[in-house]
């Protein structure tokens, strides 16, 4: 018989209230979200205070304008993670259910399309106040990995974006039908990797520290090697993970048991492979980059 451990006896609601007939509930991947934001965001200021840290002695901006750039990165998470999630994993069905693209209280949020939304939101922002575009992208990848950590431990509380079936004795065994559906004999549990907690260490714990390391070591007066640095670094972590993680259920058919994107032979790379292609080579370019204007 499989063995694995139980998952805990986690609640993905924090509390509960009934008002008026209406139920109010605040969970913890919406406090994951809401303290990664503001834990991140004191980072960013505390680099900024800190001088020395940045070419010239120069910070990208003051504490005061780190307050203003927040409201636009909220607005990049929230628009491009739900238009990420839209367009790469479920472009089918949104094309025929236009009306749900915006139903971000059903689920369904990409990091990828987070990314991209952060980065739109901070390069019209660097553009208006005229702030450097690489530091700033600096500043940002700084104060990212929190929030990283923080989702990925929620996801875990949710019992979502578990991952593939193992033997392992670490293996989790997470409730519900969808989790237990792995083909094992009747009688018998499936344990399955967990996932998110590699992510939250990897992406977030171990990449938050480099990234901190590095910034002592003087980093931050090359702009673009943070940036760089973390890109490479989270898709480097996001690719090895995708090995052992449950792919998602629209890539899954008769023919790709796997649920890879892309494919020849049942040999391929899942969509969150595919998404972190880019990621890696930008981010090699940047540190490269960033190197030879500081040789």
């Amino acid at each position: 018989m499989q063995t694995g451990i139980p998952f805990p006896n986690l609640s993905p609601e924090l509390f509960s209230i009934s008002l008026f007939g209406f139920e109010f509930a605040l969970r913890w991947y919406a406090l994951a979200y809401i303290a990664g934001i503001l834990i991140g965001w004191r980072i960013a200021v505390a680099s900024v205070r800190r001088e020395a840290l940045w070419p010239a002695d120069t910070p990208p901006m003051t504490p005061r304008q780190v307050e203003d750039l927040l409201t636009a990165v909220i607005l990049g998470v929230i628009l491009g993670g739900r238009l990420g999630y839209v367009l790469f994993y479920q472009p089918a069905y949104f094309l025929a259910n236009p009306a749900e693209i915006l139903a971000i209280w059903t689920g369904g949020m990409s990091f990828h399309g987070g990314m991209i939304g952060v980065a739109v939101a901070v390069l019209w922002f660097c553009g208006r106040g005229g702030h450097p575009r690489l530091s700033t992208l600096d500043m940002m990848a700084l104060a990212t990995p929190v929030g990283l950590l923080l989702g990925r431990l929620a996801n875990f509380v949710n019992a979502e974006l578990w991952g593939r079936p193992t033997d392992l004795p670490w293996g989790v065994i997470f409730p519900g039908p969808a989790a237990q559906d792995c083909g094992q004999p009747a009688g018998e549990v499936c344990a399955r990797h967990p996932s998110q907690l590699y992510e939250a260490g990897l992406e977030g714990l171990v990449l938050g520290l480099l990234l901190l390391w590095l910034a002592s070591r003087g980093a931050l007066k090359r702009p673009g090697l943070l940036t760089g640095a973390f890109l490479a670094g989270y898709g480097a972590a996001r690719f090895a993970v995708e090995f052992v993680r449950q792919p998602d259920a629209q890539f899954v058919e008769p023919g790709n048991p796997l649920g890879l994107a892309w494919h020849v032979n049942g040999w391929g790379l899942t969509m969150g492979q595919l998404l972190t292609l880019p990621m890696i080579a930008l981010g090699l370019w940047l540190i490269a980059r960033a190197r030879r204007a500081g040789a």
